[in-house]
């Protein structure tokens, strides 16, 4: 009884080391390839910085709720979700409450490997399974005009999570299943239009993250991305946005750059609510960016909508 104790002992002490060495954010680094980081000598290109900030539509998660200056990034947005909500952080410059004194470094690791500078694992609500594919030079850039807006003070509350999702250490096993750690590169067969379009829809639009069903652990379906699914916020249904009938199949570049600039559908409609404000921020790029993602999105193979189990 004692030898099948102290077995049972060892094989628990034996787990929990395997568990903590899987899920370091050391482990991660050792299984994919190391992030590439920008040329410290390359001068950080800030009007590319506020494209990319715009196309993130970082505004529409990170600006501090109820006031009307978007570009005030203190955070405090409560992000439902099936795992628990998650309070959305100060990302403003200030030195202690926000970014202000990461280094870009620390930047482009949280953005590509959603690790805090302190070691921590970020959850994947922060959607880096998309920022993972921007370029270190764009991320550099992206960083370099954060800082030009304004410090705001004060701190958000914790997530509010039931357990285990409450183990934040726990994401580490969830990145290597789900984060593969590549950047963008272009298909030399496409035109630079519709690499342009790729890599704003997938990498900084982070587009799939809404308008993709996902399986039981919160990870995108592959076979279902950008053609709808649930919305994470319990809100009903995220509109498919292929080119299939039951997205956007029909629609011409025009109509769909149109919708991304004024929020207008061409059945004269107006989109609302969390795409309301995405649009507050596609609206601000240049066209031949918009353009770019329209023709992005309707090159795409056509997926039926999601629809709800009977």
């Amino acid at each position: 009884m004692r030898k099948a104790l102290l077995g049972l002992f060892a094989l628990a002490i034996i787990g929990v080391l395997g568990f903590l060495a899987l899920t370091s954010p050391s482990a991660y680094r050792l299984v994919r390839a190391q992030t590439p980081l920008p040329d410290s000598s390359r001068p950080p290109n800030v009007e590319n910085g506020r494209v990319l900030f715009f196309a993130g539509g970082c505004t529409s998660c990170h600006a501090v709720p109820e006031q009307s200056d978007k570009l005030r990034l203190g955070g405090g947005y409560a992000l439902k979700s099936p795992f628990g909500t998650f309070y959305v952080p100060n990302i403003s410059p200030h030195k202690q409450d926000g970014i202000g004194s990461w280094t870009t470094a620390d930047f482009v690791r949280a953005m590509r490997e959603g690790v805090s500078p302190d070691g921590r694992h970020y959850y994947p609500a922060f959607p880096y399974t998309s920022y993972q594919r921007m370029s270190p030079e764009d991320l550099s850039d992206l960083f370099a005009f954060m800082l030009t807006l304004p410090a705001v003070e004060g701190r958000t509350r914790d997530h509010d999570l039931p357990f285990p999702f409450n183990i934040r250490r726990g994401v580490g096993l969830w990145k290597l299943a789900f984060l593969d750690g590549r950047v963008f590169a272009p298909d030399p067969s496409k035109s630079a239009s519709l690499n342009r379009g790729d890599y704003l829809v997938n990498g900084p639009g982070h587009c799939a993250e809404c308008h993709s069903e996902r399986n039981l652990a919160g990870a995108i379906i592959e076979e279902r991305r950008l053609a709808g699914g649930p919305d994470p916020e319990g809100r009903g249904i995220v509109p498919n946005i292929t080119p299939h009938q039951t997205g956007i199949g029909g629609w011409s570049p025009d109509e769909v750059a149109t919708l991304l600039k004024t929020g207008e559908t061409p059945l004269f409609d107006t989109v609302g609510g969390p795409m309301g404000a995405v649009v507050a921020n596609t609206a601000q790029l240049p066209e031949a960016d918009r353009r770019a993602m329209a023709e992005y999105l309707l090159s795409l193979p056509p997926r039926p909508g999601f629809k709800r189990p009977e």
